[in-house]
């Protein structure tokens, strides 16, 4: 079967700017789909009913079309962060062809003389701000899809909020088109209230001297977290993280996920990683809110409720960890229920009673076992001397495929 949908990449020079395929398609298209502004850009010998995505956006009438020479218009590249990646998951690859131009990010890395594959690139459009949080390194540059006109005076003051005020930003407006513009500053000093709705945002991240200092890697400082005391601490989390070992795309529950900083480095390890914290009381439910946003990780979802019961209906996961509530009926056993084949299962232990229901539970399923001590140094008169931390029992245990 011939491909009957076309997704044609427009930019803002319209129609003059596409290819001879992408002319022909819409040419010869019985419905072209777009935003008024993309539909905008077409000229009157484009014959083909021109059809506004209706509100809420919806992909079902463009895949009610099936079999009738149909184009959708998307702009640039139209699978990166386009529509064609979400009909792409939809339509099968035989039955569309996707015909693009150079993407907002490829055009502003040109005007800047950035190399594009060196720079970090993430999307705001219909996402939380709070998400550039995780890419806030200094040396680090950024390319940010804008939401609305909105957009750069909002990053302007999250970056000065995170002690990024230096950050040299340009805000490169209608790329590629008549009305191209760029504006430049640094957040600390930003004064442009209001942009083209149409814009993307680039951000040389430079931190102020007192900016913390977060890595990538597992174990951020305890002061990272807003907490009451329940907190994995920071050796010991670094730790239960190697032994949960994220992949991109898996799925964590962290049960008794307290202020959720194992959830929270879970997802920071990679922007596919997803993960549920799991968390009954109301003021814990408040930290993991804003460290999830503060650490730039605002996908973590709440689950507002107690182990077991929580747990029944969600999504199976490819990790678990426990950081308390081991010793309540029916917690290790549902949980190992419904952890996904290959899956692994991490759970810390402090009190006598719930290292013995590890310790059960080995017996039973398999697995190690790992005590954990960590000292420290504190003073003691005029000298310093080592201050044991409660020892931690850690299981680790991975699900057999046939179980």
């Amino acid at each position: 079967m011939a491909p009957w949908l076309t997704v044609v990449g427009i930019g803002e020079d319209g129609f003059s700017g596409l290819g001879k395929p992408a002319r022909r398609a819409l040419l010869g298209a019985s419905r072209i789909f777009g935003s008024p502004r993309q539909l905008a850009l077409l000229p009157r010998c484009v014959n083909g009913e021109r059809v506004q995505w209706p509100s809420p956006f919806s992909l079902a009438p463009v895949l009610a079309q099936s079999g009738e020479p149909v184009c959708v218009l998307a702009s640039g590249d139209p699978m990166f962060y386009g529509v064609g990646a979400s009909l792409a998951r939809q339509v099968p690859a035989e039955h569309m062809r996707v015909l693009g131009t150079p993407s907002s990010c490829a055009l502003a890395a040109a005007r800047l003389g950035w190399p594009l594959q060196e720079v970090h690139i993430l999307s705001i459009v219909a996402r939380p701000l709070a998400a550039i949080n995780a890419q806030l390194f200094s040396g680090v540059r950024l390319l940010v899809l804008s939401n609305d006109g909105d957009s750069p005076a909002q990053i302007a003051a999250l970056l000065r909020e995170r002690g990024f005020g230096p950050s040299r930003m340009h805000v490169l407006e209608h790329l590629g088109g008549p009305e191209e513009r760029q504006l430049s500053g640094t957040a600390e000093d930003w004064t442009h209230a209001h942009s083209a709705a149409l814009n993307l945002v680039a951000i040389e991240c430079l931190a102020t001297p007192d900016a913390p200092r977060l890595s990538t890697a597992c174990g951020l400082p305890d002061s990272a977290f807003r907490h009451d005391g329940q907190l994995t601490k920071r050796d010991v989390r670094a730790i239960t993280l190697a032994r949960l070992a994220p992949q991109p795309g898996e799925l964590l529950w962290d049960v008794g996920a307290g202020c959720g900083s194992i959830g929270i480095e879970w997802m920071r390890a990679h922007p596919s990683c997803r993960a549920l914290a799991i968390e009954a009381d109301e003021g814990r439910q408040g930290f993991i809110e804003h460290n999830r946003d503060a650490l730039g990780v605002p996908g973590l979802q709440l689950i507002c409720g107690k182990a077991p019961q929580a747990l029944v209906e969600l999504e199976r996961p490819d990790a678990i960890f426990i950081g308390g509530g081991v010793t309540r009926d029916g917690v290790l056993p549902l949980c190992w229920e419904r952890l996904r084949p290959g899956g692994r299962l991490v759970a810390n232990a402090v009190t006598l009673q719930s290292e013995v229901a590890l310790a059960q539970f080995r017996q039973q399923h398999g697995g190690e076992l790992t005590r954990i001590h960590v000292a420290q140094t504190q003073p003691l008169g005029s000298f310093d001397t080592w201050r044991q931390a409660l020892p931690i029992t850690l299981l680790d245990v991975v699900k057999p495929f046939d179980a």
